[in-house]
C-alpha cells in the first residue's frame, strides 16, 4: 500500500473517531459515525474504505477512545452495542462488493450503502437480542429503541455522504 493510501486510510479512521465523539447519549448513542462510514468507501473506494473502517475498529479494540462517549476497548466491541459497531464493517464490505460486481457509479454506491446500512441494523439488532436481551426481548422490541429512531438521521447522513462523494470523488480520482 502506498504512503498516499495509508495516509488516506488513517485520515478516514481519524474522521470516524471524531464523528463518533459528536454524540447524543442514549442507550444506542446518536453519532456522526455512520456518516464517516459511508464517506470512507464513497471517497476512497470500496477496498480502501473498508480498510479504513477496519482500522477504526481495531484502534477502538486496542483501547483507544475512538467510540461514542470517548470509549474504547474490546469490551465496547463485545458489549450491547458492539454489533452495530462491527456492522459498520458489513456496510463498507457491501459497498466494496457492489463496486467490484457493478462498478463505481453513484446509483451503485447509493443502493449498496442502503443495503449495507440495513445489514448493519440487522446484525447489530441480532447481536443485542441474542447477547444482551437473552433472546427474551425479541427482535421487534429491539427495533424500537435501536433502529427506528436512527432511520431518518442515518438517511440524512447517507444523503450527505452521497452528495459529498458526487462532488469530491472526481477530484480525488485525479489525484490517485
Amino acid at each position: 500500500m502506498s504512503v498516499r493510501n495509508l495516509s488516506r486510510v488513517a485520515l478516514f479512521a481519524a474522521l470516524m473517531a471524531i464523528c463518533s465523539w459528536v454524540s447524543i447519549p442514549t442507550p444506542v448513542p446518536f453519532t456522526l459515525q455512520t456518516f464517516a462510514v459511508f464517506l470512507a468507501p464513497g471517497l476512497l473506494g470500496g477496498k480502501m474504505g473498508t480498510i479504513a473502517v477496519g482500522t477504526y475498529l481495531l484502534l477502538g479494540a486496542v483501547g483507544l477512545p475512538v467510540f461514542a462517549g470517548f470509549s474504547g476497548g474490546i469490551g465496547t466491541l463485545l458489549g450491547a452495542t458492539g454489533g452495530y459497531l462491527l456492522g459498520f464493517l458489513l456496510t463498507a464490505l457491501v459497498i466494496w462488493l457492489a463496486e467490484i460486481a457493478l462498478g463505481t457509479s453513484q446509483p451503485v454506491f447509493l443502493v449498496s450503502a442502503i443495503v449495507g446500512q440495513g445489514l448493519c441494523y440487522l446484525f447489530g439488532s441480532l447481536w443485542y437480542v441474542l447477547g444482551y436481551a437473552g433472546g427474551a426481548a425479541g427482535l421487534p422490541a429491539v427495533l424500537s429503541p435501536c433502529v427506528i429512531p436512527f432511520l431518518l438521521p442515518d438517511t440524512a447522513k447517507l444523503i450527505l455522504a452521497w452528495a459529498l462523494r458526487r462532488r469530491l470523488a472526481p477530484v480525488l480520482a485525479k489525484s490517485r
